[in-house]
């Protein structure tokens, strides 16, 4: 028996790393899940890769129009889910004195506002004793240099997690972050150098970057009923990087 029998789930931006070994492993244990990708190449391959069990939805997480035709379809398919996890985000580094507002712009329209809307725009399908999780960043933990726009776009889910969850605890809908650290995928390659991976990756006790799997099982906790009595919190899956 799954952990997510019977379940619909919702992951934004669940083409690629953390998010796509999430959505592999909630189908894993039981769950259908909807995953959303701006392009839809991306999006084609991360359903076939996936296998079953999983509608894919072209679109921005940040555009309302987009997030309309997501709910639009997982009304129209299953009536109504049990877990959103809002992990669409962008980041890049920017140091004080050299910050612009596209940099502004482009972090908090996506990792705030897309955030706040597509969990708002998913109330109405939400069965109660659902599960509500935003992806956060230990930038918003530590004091990284340059990533100062990144992390402020991210904390916002913190203030945001606990005022909702108190809005939402009639309906018993949990709301959680899940924060990760250093996770090696495709977005990290494009980002950084081998200088700046091996710099990020000697802040991690165990001296190793973390894998997308290991996020992934971190998600489905959250997502389940093993966390039934976690509510509000931020889990920070980052290897001990921001501990010591």
């Amino acid at each position: 028996m799954g952990k997510l029998d019977g379940k619909v789930a919702v992951i934004t931006g669940g083409t690629t790393g953390m998010a796509l070994a999430g959505a592999k492993l909630f189908v894993d244990e039981g769950a259908h899940v909807f995953i959303t990708g701006r392009r839809q190449d991306a999006l084609d391959e991360a359903v076939k890769q996936i296998g079953r069990n999983v509608t894919g939805v072209q679109g921005d997480a940040a555009d309302l129009d987009d997030l309309d035709r997501l709910y639009d379809t997982v009304k129209w398919e299953k009536g109504s889910l049990d877990v959103l996890w809002a992990s669409a985000g962008v980041g890049e580094p920017a140091p004080l004195g050299e910050i612009t507002e596209a940099h502004f712009h482009t972090a908090f329209w996506l990792n705030a506002r897309g955030t706040l809307f597509t969990v708002q725009k998913a109330l109405p399908l939400f069965n109660d004793g659902g599960s509500i999780l935003m992806t956060g960043s230990n930038a918003s933990l530590g004091a990284f240099p340059g990533w100062s726009v990144y992390a402020g776009s991210k904390a916002v889910q913190q203030a945001w997690a606990r005022v909702w969850l108190n809005e939402l605890k009639d309906r018993r809908i949990r709301v959680n972050v899940l924060t990760p650290g250093q996770v090696a995928t495709a977005k990290q390659e494009e980002l950084f150098d081998e200088a700046t991976k091996r710099q990020f990756e000697s802040l991690i006790p165990r001296g190793q970057m973390g894998r997308p799997d290991e996020i992934a099982t971190a998600a489905l906790f959250l997502a389940s009923d093993d966390s039934s009595y976690v509510n509000g919190m931020e889990l920070v899956a980052d290897g001990g990087t921001t501990a010591i």
